[in-house]
């Protein structure tokens, strides 16, 4: 690619990989110029400036405000939020970065994309993959697995009590993790490598853990004993829904039920090997994330 600018959204970072932050950060690093997206005006749209980025303030279901956003950038970062709407948002930014003569688009989505994908949103990001390419706007996807931060938001709702609730079925339930970071850096190496096929697609698995093996490296790590305990779905479901909009519980509901029911060849994937050649380190094991964030599994969300 060349040395335009790169409008990246959610830049600003949200609760789970804060991939857009990252990549931000990363692309800063490299000295590549971006304009970071945000919803709003805040103290992290100041530290973006910090960095030396652009910041605009834009919708991904406003048309215009998309259209502004994009005019003028050479490759676009999309990472759509786990909410209803990715389809409008996608053919907003589609049509938008087409007209600008967009030359790259690189789009986070769920590790399985197939019209027949277990979950609503998985399908939903199939169909906006397709979007994009119609585009002609030299679309790559990264494909990435459940992320670390996923499993902190489901052991900081109840660590408190000594345990981790969640249904995923026997504790001999093979989950495959990615962290947000190793996600960023494959994304921020996509963007700016210098022949990425139109279509290219790259599927992170970091690691693959059995429940058990989750369980016990936060008890290692956190120094405190935990317990695994299998809750049924619609337990789950009623209990996320205090914290999660109703898009992500559909998508996760039908995710864990997936997990605990098939098990697949993740090798395939050839993961930590895509990370290392793009990111350019290692996969980060759950291990390494728990012992970074230990004050954030045990602080209680919202203090």
């Amino acid at each position: 690619m060349g040395n335009g600018t790169v409008l990246v959204t959610g830049a600003a970072g949200g609760t789970q990989g804060r991939t857009g932050r990252r990549v931000t950060e990363l692309l800063r690093e490299r000295g590549v110029p971006v304009r970071a997206m945000v919803r709003t005006l805040d103290d992290r749209a100041e530290q973006l400036r910090s960095l030396g980025a652009e910041v605009v303030v834009a919708d991904f279901l406003d048309f215009g405000s998309i259209r502004e956003a994009v005019d003028g950038v050479c490759s676009v970062y999309f990472a759509y939020p786990v909410q209803a709407g990715l389809l409008d948002a996608t053919a907003i930014m589609a049509v938008a970065a087409r007209d600008a003569g967009v030359e790259r688009l690189v789009d986070t989505v769920m590790l399985v994309s197939a019209a027949d994908a277990p979950t609503p949103r998985m399908r939903e990001n199939y169909l906006s993959e397709q979007v994009f390419e119609w585009a002609g706007i030299g679309a790559a996807h990264v494909r990435a697995t459940v992320f670390f931060e996923n499993i902190r938001s489901l052991a900081a709702a109840t660590i408190a009590s000594g345990a981790l609730l969640a249904p995923f079925g026997e504790d001999s339930t093979v989950i495959p993790l990615v962290a947000g970071e190793d996600v960023a850096r494959v994304a921020t190496g996509v963007l700016t490598g210098a022949d990425v096929p139109a279509g290219s697609s790259y599927s992170l698995v970091g690691q693959t853990l059995t429940v058990k093996q989750i369980v016990t490296t936060l008890a290692d790590r956190l120094g405190r004993d935990i317990e695994y305990r299998n809750v049924p779905d619609e337990f789950w479901a009623q209990a996320a829904a205090d914290r999660l909009n109703p898009h992500a519980v559909a998508h996760l509901s039908k995710l864990w039920s997936n997990l605990r029911t098939r098990l697949p060849d993740y090798t395939q994937y050839n993961g930590p090997q895509t990370i290392e050649a793009l990111g350019g380190c290692k996969p980060k094991t759950f291990a390494e994330f728990v012992a970074e964030e230990r004050l954030t599994f045990l602080t209680p969300a919202g203090s």
